[in-house]
């Protein structure tokens, strides 16, 4: 279509083509890729495979549950806090995209475990006594986007499924709405602007009836 438009453009400007049609064409809306959610059951796998016989591996489990439990993207998870938790209230504020602040619900499992890691991991490599961040790597700096990818494509592996860390984020998402949370409610926890962005979770949801409609309907 770009190279239709151009033609008749140059056409146009010969003095060969009285008007440009291409124009008129309404061009191809690109598809958008529905995001990658895993099976609560699955979720569960991944994290059970999390060795939490060391810090680290408290860190880690403490880490995917928050993930998991309050659908933070990788970059949110990178740059909590200490001081960003309130375990007494049962929240933790989140930095979001554009520097927005959100308040996410903390308790569960993702409570407890955050609690064994500040108790029985953070401490043990917390080697600068300055640091503020709330997951630390072996130097006891903040633990890195890489560093948490890392690690999760290694607690994906153990569990034999495959998967990628933003996909807990995206099962947040999903299984609250299968689940029977609001749109809107949602959103809110998603820390997106736009409804509109938070609405191609209930395409995947579709795309999960239609699949077992297929399977079991008599007629398909």
């Amino acid at each position: 279509m770009s190279a239709l438009r151009a033609l008749y453009r140059f056409l146009q400007a010969e003095g060969r083509a009285a008007a440009n049609p291409a124009a008129l064409i309404e061009p191809p809306r690109p598809t958008r890729r529905l995001p990658t959610a895993v099976s609560a059951s699955d979720v569960d796998r991944m994290l059970d495979a999390v060795d939490v016989r060391t810090p680290s591996g408290l860190r880690d489990r403490a880490l995917f549950e928050m993930i998991y439990s309050c659908g933070l993207r990788v970059s949110e998870a990178v740059a909590l806090q200490v001081t960003s938790l309130h375990p007494e209230q049962g929240f933790v504020t989140v930095s979001g995209k554009g520097g927005r602040q959100r308040l996410m619900p903390l308790m569960g499992a993702a409570l407890d475990w955050l609690q064994r890691y500040l108790r029985d991991g953070r401490p043990a490599l917390a080697s600068n006594a300055g640091e503020a961040a709330l997951f630390l790597n072996r130097s006891g700096r903040r633990l890195t986007r890489a560093g948490m990818w890392k690690r999760f494509q290694d607690a994906a592996a153990r569990a034999g499924i495959p998967g990628k860390l933003h996909a807990l984020r995206h099962s947040f998402a999903t299984h609250l709405l299968a689940g029977g949370a609001d749109l809107r409610s949602v959103q809110e926890l998603l820390g997106h602007v736009d409804i509109a962005t938070t609405q191609i979770y209930t395409h995947l949801d579709a795309a999960d009836l239609r699949a077992a409609h297929r399977r079991h309907h008599p007629r398909d």
